[in-house]
């Protein structure tokens, strides 16, 4: 007779003792039991510091350890005109030659030429939007390159240009015949709606998050004081069906958070509702705004300095609702600040500090004497920006 012990054909058909069965089982039940408990300890860790799954993210995309740079680095060319911006995993450079897209890899995925004299960069949904402020050329592109391309009259050059959370893009420029206009673009980057503004000059201009509106910044006069004016459009009809004042300064921005309009102005942080009614006011007090940044996740990043020069001023964080978060004295120059998702990016003379929205430290890295600027991303990295190339800082 055949000895069938390592017979494959001759296995009693694929039967195995049941003690076998039942140890291949609780082996598999205690591993099983293991790896939740290991997600377990380190999601509870995650949510403890406030982060959510931020540092699950980094982790699983970058890898574990401690603070540090990363071997990521986007290389370009060296100009004071430059200007970034980030889409996912891509870096925007804009300058006043130059329009071009870096991978991680170091490589250039797309670029074209151009002559800007002021370039302007900004980013919402998939896209960004380079444009020259008071010039004729504007482009927007995603991940891969070009997606819609302009060229204004010298005679009626590009004022702003912002996107929204979806992608909607609102152009505000010089209009034959009428004091300015703004120009809605959908998603696919196809012109839905144009905005002649025939009393008042147009100045900017937002589409809301909901993609039913517009929002435009408006210019005149009320005794023989400068007032801006805020005017509301359904993209669907041709009359305005609500606006309002902002008395107190001059808007300078324009964008929303949490369904709230938001305006920043010279003086004080606007919010209203979309119907048109002034909800709050967040007065600087007296002190003098030197950045903004609107795109933290249901907050607002204020840098206000007790003087026209100097470092000595103070970090504040305002919700939409107009109340304020927290605030942070400094005594030190701040070169950029960055917010995006849950954090604030600061950029000091010789560190980086990320905070969260009640600014409480959330990383810190020293030696960055060779960064110019900070540029904030939603998971908690930051990129750091020098002369002619990007570094990612990994908390």
């Amino acid at each position: 007779m055949a000895d069938t012990t390592n017979d494959i054909w001759n296995d009693n058909d694929g039967e195995e003792e049941p003690s076998a069965r039942k140890g291949r089982f609780r082996r598999f039940g205690i591993f099983f039991l293991i790896l939740v408990l290991v997600l377990g300890v380190v999601i509870v860790a995650a949510w403890r510091d406030g982060t959510g799954f931020d540092a699950l993210h980094r982790f699983f995309s970058y890898g574990g350890g401690e603070e540090a740079v990363s071997e990521i680095r986007y290389d370009y060319d060296d100009s004071d005109s430059n200007r970034f911006a980030v889409l996912g995993e891509t870096l925007v450079v804009l300058s006043d030659t130059k329009l071009q897209l870096l991978g991680q890899d170091g490589q250039e995925i797309w670029s074209t030429p151009v002559r800007m004299r002021a370039p302007a960069l900004e980013t919402g949904g998939e896209y960004a939007v380079a444009y020259d402020a008071g010039g004729t050329e504007l482009y927007v592109v995603d991940e891969e390159g070009a997606r819609l391309t302009l060229t204004a009259e010298e005679e009626y050059p590009f004022l702003s240009a912002r996107l929204n959370s979806k992608g909607y893009l609102a152009v505000t420029a010089g209009l034959e015949n009428y004091k300015g206009g703004v120009t809605v673009y959908n998603s696919r980057m196809e012109e839905i709606f144009l905005y002649r503004a025939s009393e008042r000059f147009v100045l900017d201009a937002w589409v809301m998050d909901d993609c039913s509106a517009l929002a435009a910044v408006t210019l005149g006069q009320e005794n023989s004081v400068f007032v801006s004016n805020v005017v509301l459009y359904k993209l669907d009809q041709e009359e305005p069906y609500a606006d309002y004042d902002v008395t107190d300064g001059l808007v300078a921005a324009i964008g929303e958070q949490k369904d709230r309009i938001l305006t920043v102005s010279d003086t004080s942080l606007t919010a209203a509702s979309p119907e048109g009614e002034i909800l709050s006011s967040y007065s600087y007090g007296g002190a003098y705004l030197r950045e903004f940044d609107l795109h933290g996740d249901g907050f607002t990043a204020l840098l206000l300095n007790r003087y026209k020069s100097g470092g000595l001023g103070r970090l504040v964080t305002v919700d939409p609702e107009g109340a304020e978060i927290a605030s942070l004295d400094v005594n030190q120059e701040i070169l950029s600040i960055s917010a995006a998702g849950n954090y604030l990016a600061v950029l000091y003379m010789d560190s980086v500090v990320i905070y969260t929205e009640e600014l409480e430290v959330y990383a810190t890295l020293e030696g960055t004497d060779y960064a110019r600027e900070v540029l904030m991303r939603e998971d908690g990295s930051a990129l750091l920006l020098a002369s002619e190339s990007a570094h990612l800082f990994l908390p």
